[in-house]
C-alpha cells in the first residue's frame, strides 16, 4: 500500500490554487474590499478545498480500502462495496 496515489498530484494543485486564493482574500480584506466580494472568494477557497478532501477520501477508498478488501469473497464485501458507494454523497 503505498502512500502517493494518483491523484494526489492534482490535489496538491488545487491546494495550491486554493492557497493562493486565501492569500488573495486577505489582501481584499486588508485592501477595503466589499464584504460581497470577499465573501465570494472565501466560498471558492472552501468549495476547493472540500474538494480535495473528497477526493483524497474517495481515492483512499478506491486504493487502500480494495487492496484490503479485495480477496473477500463478494457476499462479505457488501458492505465495504455499499460503504463506498454512499460516501460519493459526502
Amino acid at each position: 500500500m503505498s502512500g502517493q496515489h494518483k491523484t494526489h498530484p492534482d490535489i496538491v494543485k488545487r491546494l495550491k490554487r486554493a492557497d493562493g486564493h486565501l492569500r488573495s482574500v486577505v489582501e481584499m480584506i486588508e485592501g477595503g474590499r466589499s464584504c460581497l466580494e470577499i465573501a465570494q472568494q472565501l466560498h471558492a477557497v472552501e468549495k476547493a478545498i472540500s474538494e480535495a478532501k473528497k477526493t483524497l477520501i474517495r481515492d483512499h477508498l478506491d486504493h487502500c480500502l480494495e487492496e484490503t478488501v479485495g480477496p473477500l469473497p463478494k457476499a462479505e464485501r457488501r458492505s465495504i462495496d455499499e460503504f463506498k458507494k454512499i460516501t460519493r454523497y459526502l
